[in-house]
């Protein structure tokens, strides 16, 4: 059976610092630029979908419509009957 040595420990202690403060530095200097380029997109994606709903609605011949689902009266049959009763003291 091996032991693990007391170097080899502090080894992968200074690794897994290392890469953490590595990945820290990293997100601050490139997490604003994808910040930036996530919000410039989502932006674009918003204006596309505003320009054909807009287009969607100018070319209509101004009719309006309504539609709508007929009501549909909710009974249910399978409850069973109603039994009204009385407190007996």
């Amino acid at each position: 059976m091996q032991e693990a040595s007391f170097l080899g420990v502090l080894k992968v202690i200074l690794i897994l610092l290392l890469i953490y403060y590595g990945l820290k530095i990293l997100t601050r200097l490139f997490g604003p630029l994808l910040l930036r380029y996530v919000t410039k997109k989502a932006g674009e994606r918003f204006q596309q979908q505003f320009q054909q709903y807009n287009q969607s609605q100018s070319s209509g011949d101004n009719d309006v419509t309504i539609d709508k689902k007929p009501k549909q009266k909710s009974t249910n049959k399978d409850v069973g009957e109603y039994i009204d009763f009385e407190e007996i003291d």
